[in-house]
């Protein structure tokens, strides 16, 4: 198990990226949250085995169709053993 803190820049607000990172969460068995950033990127803390957090992050470079993602940084992080994925509001 590892945990990854994630920023995807680009067109990443208004298009349903965060319910669509829900949905691939949701079907990875991915752990985690996902939030907006005030400055337009979108941030993601990411929990699961290593086979399933390179997909994870594979589809976050794609993002859902309307997205434009620019740039996906990620950096491993401490775990924090989250019990399901959520698209929060504000940063925890």
């Amino acid at each position: 198990m590892k945990h990854l803190n994630i920023t995807v820049k680009g067109k990443v607000q208004g298009v349903f990226y965060r319910k669509s990172t829900k949905a691939v969460a949701d079907q990875l068995g991915v752990r985690g949250f996902v939030l907006n950033e005030p400055n337009g990127d979108v941030y993601i803390e990411a929990e699961a085995d290593d086979a399933f957090l390179d997909m994870f992050l594979e589809w976050c470079n794609e993002g859902p169709q309307d997205a434009e993602v620019n740039a996906v940084e990620s950096h491993e992080g401490e775990l924090k053993n989250y019990r399901n994925f959520e698209v929060v509001k504000r940063r925890l």
